[in-house]
């Protein structure tokens, strides 16, 4: 097929294409058959291969081929539009003629044609099966403007900017160049080049629909210039890279000889210096005998590379990780159980539980050198004092402490690390912290673990498993690293606000020690002992300054504070500091005596009003205890009853558990009815509400149980119920009192609100020896197993049975 395309070619150059006038008006009365191209134009006199499968188009050429195999070829202004409407295509087209046909496999035909002259479209004549078209000639008309000398040397010019293109590599068919020797004519000549220089559509149309041959030739010379501006970029382009390639290599046997005559003047350059230094460091470091290895194979490595590579960096850094990580480096345990009593006592007040569990671990290493560190996690509310109690432990046990905070933690690589594959790969956070330290000893505080996250890039509470299991940790892998590293003498502690949003695999390798709210007392003594000399040291001031009353003190505690913790109370104490700072610093260095009759002039007025009990007993409102993470709050269950169809509506912002444990009240209610005095068929007529206020507080748990049932009973039976008795308990359908939680914050609730008498179950006795002394004392516990038990202490006087 190329050779007869070459043939043809040079056989159009040199026979002159016309037709007789009379067969030439009978075709364009009948009209010649159409053939749309997409992404190509055909010139006259330029052959051309085509590929026609479009059904339309495969009609078209049948109809040519049983005729004098002409037909009319006019490109598509859209090449994406499939059936191309008389709109879509072009007015200026070009007769040709077909050459030769082949049918391919695929159903598809290959034409080679070869254009004749140009022709604008006059009509449609037809349009199914095939379009037809009927079309008038459009000949060359030169201008007048160029003389016969321009238009030569135009023609010169042309072919001289066409051999620069060849001699630069332009890629074009090998015989454009003799053919255009052989066009002496400008319009042909354009036509020939145009056809092979690769133009869009959209230019080459516009060439062909140029009928001034002058013209068209000096677009086409345009074009040309502009190839070879391109070429000439592109040639430089190469040339520079070239040029850069030889510097390199250049300088890279220039390197080598002056490490030769370094070598031999006995002098080193600063990359010879460097892995000297890194060698030096390997010696002098106590590695285990994998690491130790490793380290020499990749400065090995490191030395033959070349120190401008992208892999020189990433090895000299996994170098600096392996040398900097503290493998057997570890600081020597203070094992004097009274010292360290001593500065477990200067640092916190309480937290006797947490101090002997201490106490135990240091009793135990003196006795067995050999003994696992531990592996802690402190629950309690915020403020309590659980990450700065690690540091004391630190402090006590003479060692490096180090924190992570896993709050929002949710890529599994923050704690395994990446893989050195990846750029910017880094070790983990755990070893992060590890270097940090310099021991492998530490205490190691894991804060906020019950907030960790999870998304698609992995679940670091699996990944912590490794890290916080005895029986695993002592050779723990970092995917930077790809060594063990022995964590298994490191102490580890954890700290959470909640211990039920800890993942059960991860919380089954924690020893949970709780830590409870403070009670007023407690905070009294830490603000005393603690908190305000930390407050007057931190902005300034003397003692001598400020004189806090014990009046003002508890005012602040009950009155400005409601939490568990103290850093509310700290940051009045602040305000307090810096109220009395300003005042020192403006000259008056007077002692600023503050008491609970002008506290609200430094704090401005009181924001928690005093939770006490209500005035006289009510009908239908019993006081429970609720436990949140800031503590325990008095909550009032609120009952009232009414003419209905049997209805119970419950509000107050209620979770689930809670509405179970109210419909559990009411059945045990209805069960009873006639031993508590109610006729059975009263509750098909009367709708129940319970409400608990604070309703914009969300509000669970199964602990409420038998204060909602109070509270029904007594609004059912109209029995008020005594004001100074508070409960906590679930309620079973059978009436059975079962054990709850938080029974210390429960109980410095009621001591806050001025109760006298605690309702708990009985199951919640134990729970009474972890209470303080003077808590014990302040109040009434009464400990019981069914609600019959409660009602008698609850109600001012127990519901007779009905009928007696």
């Amino acid at each position: 097929m190329a050779k007869e395309v070459i043939r043809a070619r040079q056989s159009a150059s040199r026979v002159p294409q016309k037709m007789g006038s009379q067969r030439r008006l009978r075709q364009l009365e009948a009209g010649l058959p159409l053939l749309p191209l997409r992404d190509v134009v055909v010139f006259p006199y330029m052959v051309a291969p085509l590929f026609v499968g479009r059904e339309v188009s495969l009609r078209a050429v049948d109809r040519a081929l049983s005729g004098d195999r002409r037909l009319v070829l006019v490109a598509q202004r859209q090449s994406a539009v499939e059936e191309p409407e008389p709109d879509d295509l072009y007015t200026v087209g070009t007769v040709a003629v077909i050459l030769r046909s082949l049918k391919l496999p695929d159903g598809r035909v290959k034409l080679l044609v070869q254009g004749q002259s140009k022709v604008r479209i006059c009509a449609f004549v037809q349009r199914r099966p095939h379009y037809s078209v009927r079309f008038e000639p459009l000949e060359d008309t030169p201008s007048h403007a160029a003389s016969a000398l321009e238009t030569e040397a135009l023609v010169q010019h042309t072919r001289q900017q066409l051999e620069r293109l060849l001699a630069m590599g332009h890629l074009l068919p090998p015989d454009v160049l003799i053919l255009a020797d052989n066009f002496k004519t400008p319009g042909r000549l354009a036509d020939l080049l145009s056809a092979n220089l690769g133009l869009p559509v959209e230019e080459a149309q516009r060439l062909l629909e140029t009928p001034d041959p002058v013209q068209r030739l000096r677009r086409v010379g345009e074009l040309l210039s502009k190839e070879l501006e391109m070429l000439f970029v592109q040639h430089k382009i190469q040339s520079e890279a070239r040029e850069e390639i030889s510097k390199t290599q250049r300088e890279y046997f220039l390197r080598e000889q002056l490490k030769a005559i370094q070598k031999e003047l006995g002098e080193v350059d600063e990359r010879t210096a460097e892995l000297l230094e890194l060698r030096q460091r390997l010696e002098r470091s106590t590695l285990p005998p994998e690491v130790a290895l490793e380290c020499r194979k990749q400065l090995s490595r490191l030395e033959r590379l070349h120190p401008e590579a992208a892999e020189a960096s990433m090895v000299r850094t996994y170098l600096d990780w392996l040398l900097e990580l503290p493998w057997l480096t570890v600081t020597p345990d203070c094992l004097d159980l009274h010292a360290a009593r001593r500065v477990l006592d200067e640092d916190h007040y309480g937290l006797e539980a947490v101090k002997e569990r201490i106490l135990e671990y240091l009793g135990v290493r003196k006795l067995q050198r050999q003994k696992k560190g531990p592996i802690l996690c402190f629950v309690g509310p915020p403020g309590v004092g659980k990450t700065s109690l690690g540091r004391s432990i630190a402090r006590a046990l003479g060692r490096k402490f180090v924190r992570l905070s896993l709050g929002g933690v949710r890529d599994e690589a923050e704690i395994r690390g990446h893989r050195r594959t990846y750029v910017g790969a880094l070790p983990g956070r755990i070893l992060q912290s590890m270097r940090l330290a310099g021991s492998a000893n530490p205490v190691f505080m894991l804060d906020e673990v019950d907030k960790l996250g999870v998304d698609g890039r992995g679940d670091p509470a699996a990944a912590l498993l490794e890290v916080l299991d005895p029986e695993q940790n002592h050779a723990f892998s970092d995917h930077y690293l790809g060594l063990p590293f022995d964590l298994s003498r490191v102490m580890f502690i954890a700290t959470a606000n909640l211990a039920d949003t800890i993942p059960p695999t991860l919380r089954d390798r924690l020893e949970i020690i709780r830590l409870p709210g403070y009670s007023d007392e407690e905070k009294r003594h830490i603000a005393r002992r603690y908190l305000l000399p930390r407050q007057l040291a931190e902005h300034g001031l003397e003692a001598r300054f400020l004189h806090l009353s014990d009046a003002a003190l508890r005012r602040i505690i009950t009155a400005y504070t409601r939490e568990a913790g103290l850093r509310n109370l700290e940051r009045e104490l602040a305000t307090l500091c810096r109220k009395v700072a300003r005042r020192v610093a403006e000259g008056d260095t007077r002692q600023f005596r503050i008491h609970s009759g002008n506290l609200h002039r430094y704090l401005g007025p009181p924001r928690y009003l005093p939770e006490s009990e209500p005035p006289h007993d009510e009908v239908g409102v019993a006081t429970g205890i609720a436990w949140t993470e800031a503590g325990g709050e008095i909550v009032r269950v609120e009952a009232t009853v009414m003419e209905g169809s049997g209805q119970l509506t419950l509000t107050g912002h209620l979770g689930e558990v809670m509405k179970e444990s109210a419909q559990a009240a009411l059945s045990y209610t209805r069960a009873n009815a006639r031993r508590l005095g109610l006729a059975p068929e009263r509750f098909q007529n009367l709708d129940i509400h319970l409400h608990v206020p604070a309703a914009a507080i969300p509000k669970d748990g199964p602990s409420a149980g038998i204060t909602m049932a109070t509270a029904l009973i007594s609004a059912l039976t109209e029995t008020p119920v005594a004001r100074h008795v508070a409960m906590s308990g679930e309620i079973t359908l059978r009436g059975h009192v079962l054990p709850v939680g938080g029974i210390k914050e429960k109980a410095l609730a009621a001591r806050r609100a001025g109760l006298t008498c605690l309702l708990l179950p009985q199951g919640n006795r134990k729970d009474l020896l972890e209470l303080p002394a003077h808590l014990r004392r302040s109040l009434r516990f009464i400990f019981v197993t069914s609600m019959d038990e409660v009602l008698a202490v609850a109600l001012r006087r127990a519901p007779q049975a009905a009928g007696a």
